[in-house]
C-alpha cells in the first residue's frame, strides 16, 4: 500500500515532454528520425545500423559519451533501450524491399499516437515497456519481466544511493552491468536519477551514481499491485489470443493521474491472401512447398512431415516473430497451449518474402526444420491443398536405429 506521501507525490506529478524524464522527448526525436530516411536494420536482431547511431545519440537529451572504435547498438544503453520501446508499440514495423529489412513507422498507428496528450503517451510507453518489452527483440536474454526487474532495481538502490569510481567498479555492480538499458530507460521515465561518469578507452558508458526517486518507487509499486498473478495470467492470456493492450494499468493508475483518458490504437493486420511458396530445410535437403493462405500451420506441418517421410506422432511448434520483434511459438493443436496450430492461417502469418520461421517436430528427438517464405503468388484455384513444387537431397531417417522391419538394430 501506498503512504499518503506517496499518494500525494503521485498527485502532484505533472507529465510534459522533459517531466519527469526525458523519454517523450527523446522517443519523439526516434520517430522524426526515422521518418526522415530509409533505415535499413542489421544483424540477426534487426538492430539499427552502426553508422545511425552517433547521430541519434547527438540528439538525445542526455548523450552517451564513449571510447570505442565501433559502438554497436547495444554500445549505447540509451539508444538500446529506446529502440526497444518503439518496437514493442507497434509504431514502427519491418518491411522488407528486395529482401532487405527496412525501418518504417505505421502511418496509422502514428495517427492514433499523435492523437494523445503527453500523459497518455507517457503511460502508453511506460506500460507497454513494463508488460511487453521482451529484450530477445534487442538480442538479450529474452527477459519478458521489466517491471519486476524495475522494482528489484529499485529496492536495490540504497538510500544513499550507488557510486562508482570508474568503469571497472562500476562494472563489478550486477545491477549496473547486466542490463544498462533499463537503468537507460529508469532514467529516461524518471524513476531513477543518473549521474554519467568520464569516459574511459575502450569502454562502454560510464555511471558514476545511481539515486532512486520518490516518484519512481511510488509509481512502480502501483504498477505491482495492478498486475498481481491471477491479473499478470488473464493479461498473458488476452495476448496469446492476439489481442493487443495498453491500458491495463490504467484503472490503478487514473486516479493519480486523470489526464489517462485514452490509449493507443494499432490497426489490425488484414490476412493475406494468395499462394505462400516456402523453402523448408532439414539439413542438406531442402523442399519447396506450395500452400493456399486458408489453410493453417497444422496443415503446413502434415505436408512438411510427408515430404521428409516422416510420420505425425509426436508433438511440433512453429515459432516465428511477431511484428513487435518478439518469437512467438505455435503449438500442436494436443497441447491446447495457445495458440494452436490449426487455428492459425497461413495467411495471418507476420512474414513477408525473406523472412524465416522455425518448425520444431518431436521434442525428444529435435528435429529442426528452417522454413523460408520466398514468395506470395495470386491465389490458384487449382490448387486447395498444399503441394511439394521441388524436391533436393535426401531427408535423414526418423528412426535410424531401427532396421528396415522396424525392429531395433
Amino acid at each position: 500500500m501506498l503512504s499518503p506521501k506517496q499518494e500525494e507525490i503521485l498527485r502532484q506529478q505533472k507529465i510534459a515532454e522533459d517531466q519527469p524524464g526525458t523519454i517523450l522527448r527523446d522517443f519523439d526525436m526516434l520517430l522524426d528520425f526515422v521518418a526522415s530516411r530509409e533505415i535499413e536494420l542489421t544483424g540477426k536482431n534487426l538492430v539499427l545500423p552502426m553508422e545511425s547511431l552517433a547521430e541519434i545519440n547527438a540528439r538525445m537529451s542526455k548523450p552517451v559519451t564513449l571510447k570505442l572504435q565501433r559502438a554497436q547498438q547495444k554500445s549505447y544503453p540509451n539508444i538500446n533501450g529506446l529502440y526497444l520501446v518503439l518496437r514493442v508499440t507497434g509504431l514502427a514495423r519491418i518491411e522488407r524491399r528486395d529482401g532487405k529489412p527496412m525501418l518504417k513507422l505505421d502511418h496509422e498507428a502514428m495517427a492514433s499516437w499523435r492523437g494523445l496528450n503527453p500523459t497518455e503517451q507517457y503511460f502508453t510507453l511506460l506500460e507497454t515497456w513494463l508488460l511487453r518489452g521482451n529484450e530477445e527483440i534487442i538480442g538479450e536474454r529474452g527477459n519478458e519481466r521489466q517491471l519486476s526487474e524495475c522494482a528489484w532495481t529499485l529496492k536495490s538502490i540504497p538510500d544513499k544511493g550507488l557510486k562508482f569510481a570508474n568503469w571497472k567498479e562500476m562494472n563489478k555492480s550486477w545491477l549496473i552491468s547486466r542490463s544498462q538499458h533499463r537503468i537507460a530507460l529508469m532514467e529516461m521515465f524518471g524513476l531513477i536519477s543518473v549521474t554519467h561518469g568520464k569516459p574511459e578507452p575502450g569502454k562502454g558508458w560510464v555511471i558514476s551514481r545511481v539515486e532512486r526517486k520518490p516518484f519512481g518507487d511510488a509509481l512502480i509499486s502501483v504498477a505491482q499491485q495492478a498486475m498481481t498473478s491471477e491479473a499478470r495470467w488473464e493479461y498473458r492470456d488476452e495476448l496469446e489470443q492476439g489481442k493487443i493492450i495498453f491500458n491495463a494499468l490504467q484503472p490503478s493508475l487514473q486516479p493519480y493521474f486523470p489526464e489517462w483518458r485514452n490509449t493507443l490504437t494499432l490497426p489490425e493486420p488484414a490476412p493475406t491472401a494468395g499462394l505462400y511458396v516456402f523453402k523448408v530445410s532439414l539439413g542438406k535437403a531442402w523442399r519447396r512447398i506450395a500452400i493456399p493462405s486458408k489453410l493453417t500451420l497444422d496443415d503446413l506441418a502434415y505436408e512438411i512431415l510427408h515430404a521428409v517421410n516422416f510420420d505425425s506422432d509426436h508433438l511440433y511448434s512453429f515459432r516465428y516473430r511477431s511484428r513487435f520483434g518478439d518469437e512467438v511459438e505455435v503449438n500442436h493443436p494436443y497441447t491446447e497451449d495457445p495458440p494452436v496450430a490449426d487455428e492459425v492461417t497461413i495467411g495471418e502469418l507476420p512474414l513477408q518474402p525473406g523472412d524465416e520461421m522455425k518448425f520444431v517436430y518431436d521434442f525428444g528427438d529435435n528435429w529442426q526444420f528452417k522454413i523460408e517464405l520466398e514468395r506470395i503468388d495470386p491465389p490458384n484455384a487449382k490448387i486447395k491443398k498444399p503441394r511439394v513444387l521441388e524436391s533436393h537431397g535426401k531427408a535423414p531417417r526418423q528412426y535410424p536405429d531401427w532396421d528396415d522391419n522396424g525392429d531395433w538394430d
